[in-house]
């Protein structure tokens, strides 16, 4: 019997900007590191402009996908029936969907490290996922994340 498809949003106080997110991934060794621009409108602790940085630790693969909100509303990304909301990063536990699971992953290590977790982010444009051991969010301050 399969458990059902479980949510848990992880961008409490801080999301991506809603109109041009330009996310952008980079492979750093076994970590990999979602660069996009941070939403200053919603939450004033940011400037115009800034961006925010998600380390995850221990990848195991990940995908950016081409699904749009509009795609989403539609029933488009397989998550659509089930997902609370657009615009969101989540963990994503028990059902993961397998059967429906796009083929263009990107593999960073050959086999999944013990303790993988699942994850997913909705920007306006795309869906980025991703397999790893941990994350952290940082705000860009001028340094390197």
């Amino acid at each position: 019997m399969a458990t059902a498809t479980s949510f848990a949003k992880l961008n409490e106080n801080w999301n991506a900007e809603p109109n041009a997110p330009e996310p952008v991934v980079r492979v750093d060794g076994a970590d990999l590191i979602l660069e996009f621009g941070l939403n200053a409108w919603q939450f004033p602790q940011f400037s115009e402009g800034q961006r925010g940085y998600i380390r995850f630790r221990d990848t195991w693969r990940y995908r950016v996908g081409i699904v749009n909100d509009e795609g989403w509303d539609r029933g488009q990304c397989r998550f659509s029936s089930v997902a609370p909301a657009w615009g969101e990063f989540y963990e994503v536990s028990g059902d993961l969907k397998l059967s429906n699971l796009p083929d263009d992953w990107l593999l960073i290590t050959p086999d999944p490290k013990r303790g993988v977790r699942h994850f997913l982010f909705y920007f306006r444009d795309e869906e980025f996922e991703c397999d790893v051991v941990s994350w952290e969010f940082h705000p860009d301050d001028g340094g390197a994340a």
